[in-house]
């Protein structure tokens, strides 16, 4: 399996972008599928993750604002970012993963890509 994220960029504040990740290689529905994120200078954090059945968990930082969802003819996973601030600045990653849990859980990652910058600035 191998991903490729796409669609970051520099958004203002309360902006919206959505993030892709392709995948090939393999069939994304038979995998558990997370986003993670890093910040300059922080630890990675799990924003949200959807289970092979599409049971969908969220990091309380961006519930109500982000949506994980996927394509199966696609082969893409993708997240939806609305509300945008700030301190959602940083490299967003998709990965495969062994469980989809609440909190997430980022102990599990199999594979990841190399991620796509978002910038929240006015």
């Amino acid at each position: 399996l191998q991903l490729v994220e796409s669609g970051g960029g520099l958004v203002q504040p309360g902006g919206s972008l959505r993030l892709s990740c392709l995948a090939s290689g393999a069939t994304l529905k038979d995998y558990v599928m997370t986003w993670f994120r890093q910040a300059p200078g922080k630890e990675r954090e799990g924003v949200a993750c959807i289970s092979r059945s599409t049971s969908t968990n969220y990091a309380p930082a961006v519930k109500g604002r982000f949506t994980i969802s996927r394509d199966v003819a696609k082969n893409t996973l993708y997240l939806q970012m609305n509300s945008l601030k700030p301190e959602d600045t940083a490299v967003y990653y998709c990965a495969a993963d062994r469980y989809c849990v609440d909190p997430i859980d980022l102990r599990y990652l199999e594979v990841w890509g190399q991620g796509t910058l978002v910038t929240v600035s006015s």
